[in-house]
């Protein structure tokens, strides 16, 4: 590639347990966070080495729940190289307010973390009508919203989606769609459904890319099909760093093959032009 990628998912965490205690949604942390944990300094050094330009880091939910100190930090210590992705509980009566907070704190996008590694049930909360005051205040702030979420809760999504048409909506792990049937994919038309929402936007992550060489599935035929129908420009690519395996530089090696076979402008599209349009504060 002649151009940087941008990390719209690689996620940080402190060694620092007194000023960073650990609550992790799920009631118990993650796997990953306990092993695999990699402090902001150590995202920098990773990025450099991989040639990733900048990042939008996702809360690590399975770690500190709706805390977004150390998240906060990492942003105003490396503020060219990093945005960050927050956490905040919805149902709450003060939702709105602290969306507001971790916004003056220089956060520039949600996420509600629905169903994963700590919690392996979708949750059914979504849609509940006590979180519409928090996607009006997201709406207002013109921030993006990402949602982790599985098939079960597509019911959900589309309703987000038809109330919150101004709300750019970012679905991570391509909501983790069944592909090892292949070519057509008939087992994935449920992510398919959400493409005549012109607002929702896929996050294709290093877990896409590796779904997409099981079974049936390859790659080439996937991709093509998932940029076929949603367009490159509602497509960003995230590492999902340290949470899978591997280093930062062999994810990201990993993902530019498994799209390789798209033109070169779709790849730059899903790489950093994508993500630069979902947080400006990327732009170049």
């Amino acid at each position: 590639m002649s151009f940087k990628a941008i990390d719209i998912h690689p996620h940080v965490i402190s060694t620092d347990l007194v000023k960073f205690p650990r609550a992790p949604l799920g009631g118990h942390p993650s796997v990953w966070s306990q092993e695999r944990p990699v402090s902001y300094e150590q995202m920098v050094k990773a990025m450099d080495e991989a040639g990733i330009d900048k990042s939008a880091i996702v809360q690590a939910s399975t770690c500190y729940g709706h805390d977004n100190s150390y998240l906060a930090e990492a942003v105003a210590a490396h503020p060219k190289r990093f945005t960050g992705v927050f956490s905040a509980d919805v149902l709450a009566d003060n939702g709105p307010e602290r969306i507001r907070y971790w916004v003056s704190k220089g956060l520039t996008g949600l996420r509600l973390f629905t169903v994963g590694s700590t919690m392996t049930t979708q949750s059914n909360w979504l849609d509940d009508p006590k979180t519409f005051p928090s996607w009006e205040t997201v709406e207002e702030l013109k921030i993006p919203m990402c949602l982790q979420v599985r098939t079960p809760g597509l019911s959900m999504v589309h309703t987000l989606a038809a109330k919150f048409p101004k709300v750019r909506i970012i679905i991570d792990h391509l909501m983790s769609p069944e592909m090892e049937d292949g070519p057509p994919y008939a087992k994935a038309a449920p992510l398919f459904e959400l493409v005549k929402y012109p607002h929702v936007h896929l996050k294709l992550t290093s877990n896409s890319a590796r779904a997409a060489t099981k079974g049936n599935a390859t790659p080439a035929t996937f991709f093509a099909k998932l940029v076929g129908e949603f367009g490159s420009s509602r497509i960003a690519w995230g590492s999902n760093y340290p949470a899978s395996t591997g280093t930062l530089k062999e994810i990201l090696d990993e993902s530019k093959a498994a799209l390789s076979a798209l033109p070169a402008k779709d790849q730059e599209q899903i790489f950093r032009k994508t993500a630069q349009s979902l947080y400006p504060s990327l732009a170049d």
